[in-house]
């Protein structure tokens, strides 16, 4: 069946998200590359709800919510590959989005690390955490203009 697809569309063949030759660097296999993204979002997922535990103390919070955020969010790169990845979040559609991401994710760091001010940290954590929703819905189409115009509606003072 791949034969004859591939005589129909004229000897090109589509890369799909698991294909093994997708990304040159990667030499994981379909299976492996699925294991290791669920590896890496359970264990993104599960630092970011352990980080609620020591929530009374902002800069540990901050670090652990922080790389949670960060492995949760980098297991995709296991799907795709990096370079893919990379190539998608640097894209025109969402490159703001990426762009706003990456700098709350590197303030909420410095106000943890650097300044050790836990109000600053737990309203950069706060920002991050709505730019990172607001990365989320770059990826789904009409998503972002949709949230918009309901935060428009529900906020508009004007009937």
């Amino acid at each position: 069946m791949w034969k004859m697809k591939e005589y129909v569309s004229g000897g090109e063949r589509e890369e799909s998200l698991l294909d093994q030759e997708s990304d040159g660097i990667c030499s994981l296999s379909p299976i492996q590359r699925m294991y290791a993204f669920a590896a890496c979002l359970g264990s993104g997922l599960v630092i970011m709800f352990l980080s609620l535990i020591v929530f009374a103390k902002p800069i540990k919070f901050a670090l652990l919510f922080t790389f949670g955020n960060v492995l949760a969010v980098g297991s995709t790169a296991f799907l795709m590959g990096p370079e893919r990845q990379l190539r998608m979040m640097l894209d025109s559609v969402r490159i703001y989005a990426t762009a706003i991401y990456v700098g709350f994710v590197v303030l909420a760091l410095i106000c943890a690390l650097l300044i050790h001010s836990k109000i600053l940290t737990i309203i950069a954590i706060i920002c991050e955490i709505c730019a990172l929703f607001w990365y989320c819905l770059s990826y789904i189409p009409f998503a972002r203009r949709i949230v918009s115009e309901l935060m428009v509606r529900f906020c508009d003072t004007e009937l």
